[in-house]
């Protein structure tokens, strides 16, 4: 009988956070050492499987972890046994086990050194036994990557409990997985500048899935993050998916540790918005920035010249974008000119408000692609607006569903020429909007803009400028009505973005 991924999903979550109120630690002190054991409990069913595939050895060649790697398995020696763990006798510090058993997969695995959570004894023995049962009872087989959907579901629960510091870390799957399905990374060199745990590699790797490939022999991973506890649990959710990549601690701003200028044929991120303070004297000389600093006091179009840069002659850049860089003047207006007339603007997409944990506004998903020039769509951008779109998750916070995410990808799809994908039953949806299968601009939701409509516009790249609106039957003149209409949303929208940045800082002063 097939497992419930979600009911399972829920039960466990459900009973963890008992756990956890009881034990007295902050959600933020709780989710390290609980993947930890969710990743270990993997693990241990993955050895278990590999153990049958390596067979016993010979006397004169023992088994050993190269052996495990090669077929995407970790070995884990006797004291890292997860059933090993779970039989301890009663007055055993389970804390200081469980701690040695996360230092002896590490000594056995290189790719992992320094990784695993070792802080184990600040939970009591009581609650860490619990814990060891809950994931016991876990089915021995959960169809396909269950365990790194159990881990996935994790990190976005913890990344909710813990607010705004939870979205430093994890961006919301719905949002990475409308990214990944416009770039269709099929085949690559994937990076992500600011990784955070890793989602957009995961997904990713879905998305190869999903199409009847291998992630591990079609992609190849590389990631940069600022903190070091963020890169831990980077390297933890690719291993549990049975994914290697080189992820790296470092400063994206000062540091480019993965040399990745014209390096890289999908680039796609989350980045901190409106971050001041950057120093760019340190990055006169810099060749990620061909279009030159911004004067502005704001990194967002540090970012963008980041991700643009990173990519070769035919690659396509996805990344989360704060609304106000669409329209920002000065500086940052000369930059996105100049970014626009290298005809690698694709597709911008608004979306509505509540679909992160650190913002409530809306925000803009642009999308790049260096080789679109010679293609019939080089002189013209795509706008999609999404922010209708939604599934209500609470009071206060949205995401889409499966079926949401492919329809907003199939407008892309036709847009480029392609054929739609109906894999998530999406169909009735793009029939009711484009029912000759082709791609037509549908008042409210979608519309093409030329580059010299958009230089009309003052090279803005705000969607509800190209976008119409449904037709009226009111006696409002919307042809007149709107360009007021217009400019005043492009103040508003920026004042706002103003105001959420003073509010993060004030808010940042009490943490």
């Amino acid at each position: 009988m097939a497992t419930d991924l979600g009911e399972l999903q829920s039960k466990l979550w459900e009973t963890a956070d008992q756990l956890r109120a009881n034990s007295e630690l902050k959600s933020s002190e709780y989710a390290s050492p609980v993947l930890g054991l969710i990743f270990l409990r993997y693990a241990d069913q993955r050895f278990e499987q590999a153990t049958a595939e390596v067979g016993e050895g010979s006397k004169r060649r023992k088994i050993g972890s190269d052996d495990y790697k090669a077929i995407g398995a970790l070995y884990l020696p006797e004291e890292s046994r997860f059933e090993r763990l779970l039989e301890l006798p009663e007055g055993t510090d389970r804390g200081r086990a469980i701690n040695k058993a996360m230092e002896a997969v590490e000594e056995h695995n290189q790719d992992l050194r320094g990784v695993l959570p070792k802080d184990y004894s600040r939970i009591p023995d009581d609650i860490l036994g619990e814990l060891l049962r809950l994931l016991q009872s876990l089915p021995e087989a959960i169809e396909g990557d269950g365990f790194g959907l159990i881990y996935e579901y994790f990190l976005g629960k913890f990344a909710l409990a813990e607010g705004r510091g939870g979205g430093e870390f994890f961006t919301p799957t719905s949002i990475v997985r409308l990214i990944v399905e416009i770039l269709e990374p099929f085949h690559g060199k994937i990076y992500d500048p600011a990784c955070g745990s890793g989602g957009m590699f995961v997904q990713s790797a879905h998305f190869v899935e999903r199409h009847r490939g291998k992630p591990s022999d079609e992609l190849s991973i590389y990631g940069q993050e600022r903190v070091a506890d963020t890169v831990r649990l980077a390297k933890m959710n690719l291993a549990v998916h049975g994914l290697g990549g080189d992820i790296r601690q470092g400063n994206t701003y000062y540091e480019d540790l993965h040399d990745s200028f014209g390096q890289f044929d999908f680039v796609m991120a989350n980045p901190p918005f409106n971050v001041n303070g950057v120093d760019k004297a340190k990055l006169e000389d810099d060749d990620r920035f061909p279009f030159g600093l911004p004067t502005a006091d704001n990194a967002n179009y540090l970012w963008i010249q980041t991700f643009y840069s990173a990519l070769n002659g035919t690659g396509r850049a996805g990344f989360v974008m704060a609304n106000s860089a669409s329209d920002a003047r000065g500086s940052e207006l000369q930059i996105r000119r100049k970014l626009i007339e290298d005809r690698c603007v694709d597709v911008i997409v608004v979306v509505g408000t509540n679909m992160f944990y650190t913002v409530t506004l809306p925000v803009t998903l642009w999308f790049l692609d260096r080789g679109k020039r010679g293609t019939e769509r080089e002189e013209k951008v795509l706008f999609v607006d999404a922010r209708g779109i939604y599934n209500q998750i609470d009071r206060s916070h949205r995401d889409w569903t499966p079926e949401q995410i492919e329809f907003l990808a199939n407008i892309v799809r036709l847009w480029r020429g392609k054929e739609a994908e109906f894999e998530t039953e999406s169909e009735e949806l793009l029939t009711d909007v484009m029912p000759q299968g082709v791609y037509a601009d549908v008042a409210g939701l979608c519309g093409r803009a030329t580059l010299e409509g958009i230089e009309d516009e003052n090279w803005s790249l705000n969607p509800g400028r190209y976008i119409s609106v449904p037709a009226m039957d009111d006696g409002v003149d919307i042809e007149q009505a709107l360009p007021p209409l217009r400019k005043r949303l492009s103040e508003l929208t920026a004042e706002a973005d103003q105001l959420s940045t003073l509010v993060n800082r004030s808010l940042e002063t009490f943490a």
